[in-house]
């Protein structure tokens, strides 16, 4: 039998979701508003199949760059180039950036 190359192969893993997590994500989150410049993390959500990025794309972390209707367009480094994902915040999660770094203790 030959090789499936389709859309969303190998992600088995990637594009399921644990049965605690079945169902709608919370109301917070869907509500959240990004503003142009936000760090956002691209966390595919299983549910919505049609406007969800690749999986190559999953746990990366883009810049919005602008907002198309209901979606976003994020910005994404991958090796040298850099991409542009356009995408509903279904798949979109806020990014925390550590404002701290943390020093290694004296002893």
């Amino acid at each position: 039998m030959r090789h499936s190359h389709g859309y969303r192969n190998r992600g088995r893993k990637v594009l399921r979701k644990h049965p605690r997590e079945r169902g709608y994500r919370g109301l917070s989150r869907l509500m959240y508003e990004y503003n142009i410049g936000d760090y956002v993390i691209i966390d595919v959500n299983p549910t919505f199949i049609t406007t969800a990025p690749h999986r190559r794309y999953q746990g990366r972390v883009g810049r919005i760059v602008e907002k198309r209707g209901r979606a976003y367009v994020v910005e994404i480094q991958v090796g040298g180039k850099v991409k542009k994902i356009i995408t509903t915040p279904d798949h979109l999660m806020p990014h925390k950036p550590v404002t701290q770094v943390p020093t290694p203790r004296e002893t």
